[in-house]
């Protein structure tokens, strides 16, 4: 059955065979046509207008429909509009050359009806299912970039080609590795006084600043973990000095905390050796990090005072020409027994 929304574009300098063939293919159901009596018009009007379908004569004066043919199929803007030939040239010779430049069917004049109304009607359902088949293909596209997007949110990037290839991140242990939390001081009795929707929006928008932060000094964002963010260095992509990028990180993290509606205060704690890291389980998978040096960055934070920066005075001793900082005595940390924190001021 005809389908009368579909648009048709006949090419003929002959103005009889245009009428001819315009005539019956609206006897057919067609009512979309236009009609161009030479090469050149035709591409320009296919160049402005939308067809399904060309019915292109072969021999016109000037730029004759092998010319026309060649040119349309070598547009990617118009190959995939389907071409049928005619000709009053009854040659096998023509019929191939047509086809061999891309043309979808070959008619000889004078019209054959029957033929006419198969060829037309097989040309345009060839030209549905491939245009089904694009848009398929086309969600199929934004449906792969969404779940790269996804995927992007839920692993740092390091981690997302092994996953590809083996459908696993194995644990592994990683050395020279800087581990930061931030923690909001106070998250909980602010969560008691606020609703907890303007609580979410506000945290929301405190994350991605923190995102963005995190990401400029080159870290990698981990997790949140409730109110609180987990940061590398060092870890899935390479990084020159990791202990004194975090300690600048952690700095721009207090400022922007600072900055940030409803003006929370944080903890940053800051330690720095080897971890283990990767995914584990099987479902509702999460990256995640092991051992001591978690573990101590985690105690420190705890330790930490409102907007400030701690780590271990150890840790700082090296760095201690460029980092300015001021000990806070002895602390006791769960496993680590008595351990001198100090609090980072400014980096160099």
């Amino acid at each position: 059955m005809a389908d009368p929304a579909a648009a048709i574009l006949i090419v003929d300098d002959d103005e009889m065979n245009r009428y001819t063939l315009a005539r019956r293919l609206r006897r057919e159901g067609y009512q979309d046509l236009t009609e161009a009596a030479d090469g050149l018009t035709a591409l320009a009007l296919l160049r402005s207008h939308t067809f399904d379908l060309v019915l292109l004569d072969v021999m016109m004066p000037g730029m004759n429909g092998y010319e026309v043919l060649r040119t349309l199929k070598s547009d990617p803007a118009l190959r995939g509009i389907p071409v049928i030939m005619i000709s009053a040239l009854d040659a096998v010779d023509g019929a191939v050359r047509c086809i061999e430049l891309g043309a979808e069917d070959y008619l000889p004049k004078p019209f054959n009806p029957t033929l006419l109304r198969a060829r037309v009607g097989a040309s345009l359902d060839k030209k549905r299912l491939r245009d089904q088949e694009a848009a398929h293909l086309d969600q199929i596209r934004r449906e792969q970039e969404r779940s790269e997007r996804l995927l992007h949110a839920i692993l740092p990037p390091g981690a997302i080609s092994e996953l590809k290839a083996t459908d696993r991140v194995a644990p592994r242990r990683y050395e020279n590795v800087a581990v930061l939390f931030c923690d909001i001081v106070d998250f909980t009795a602010y969560c008691d006084r606020n609703p907890p929707e303007q609580v979410v929006a506000e945290l929301q928008g405190l994350v991605e600043a923190f995102e963005a932060i995190v990401a400029r000094h080159g870290l990698e964002k981990i997790k949140t973990i409730g109110d609180a963010l987990m940061a590398t260095a060092g870890l899935l992509e390479g990084i020159e000095e990791p202990l004194p990028a975090s300690i600048r990180c952690g700095l721009d993290l207090v400022a922007a905390a600072r900055q940030a509606k409803p003006g929370w205060g944080v903890r940053i704690g800051i330690h720095h050796g080897p971890v283990v890291a990767g995914v584990i389980g099987r479902r509702q998978f999460l990256f995640d990090l092991w051992g001591d040096t978690v573990n101590t960055a985690a105690r420190i934070t705890a330790c930490a005072n409102a907007n400030s920066v701690f780590l271990s005075a150890a840790l700082w001793q090296p760095i201690r020409d460029r980092c300015r900082a001021r000990s806070h005595g002895l602390y006791e940390l769960k496993g680590k027994g008595q351990l001198e924190l100090v609090e980072c001021e400014g980096i160099d």
